[in-house]
């Protein structure tokens, strides 16, 4: 279940940023996912309200590759229960490669708050 909130709360961003799915697939642009990380600290019982955060931890250059935290805190005491890292690649999805995402989504990666052990990623 972390693994899907994690994968809806990242494309309500792109969503809120003004990348709904329907112009992703209109440039022919989608994220692929290539590895989720996904680190169990406490328990959270279901149906028990949680919040998620969302930050940047890593970032190529030129945004082709962006490490996304999702952190899983409980409302009723803000402890944190998970955390799912996710390394995302920017891919086209006619040409079947990877490929830098546009200026205006770029900026939308590039303006998210960066984690405290935040570093670059190798092109």
């Amino acid at each position: 279940a972390y693994l899907g909130v994690a994968e809806e709360t990242r494309l309500r961003f792109l969503e809120s940023g003004g990348w709904p799915m329907a112009e992703l697939y209109r440039r022919k642009l989608g994220p692929v996912v290539v590895e989720d990380v996904l680190t169990y600290r406490k328990e959270l019982r279901l149906l028990e309200p949680f919040r998620v955060d969302m930050a940047i931890s890593a970032i190529s250059a030129d945004v082709r590759k962006v490490k996304v935290r999702n952190r899983f805190l409980r409302d009723s005491d803000g402890v944190l229960c998970a955390t799912v890292e996710t390394l995302i690649l920017w891919f086209d999805l006619e040409a079947r490669r990877t490929v830098v995402p546009p200026p205006e989504m770029a900026r939308l990666w590039l303006d998210l708050a960066r984690t405290d052990d935040f570093a670059l990623l190798s092109g």
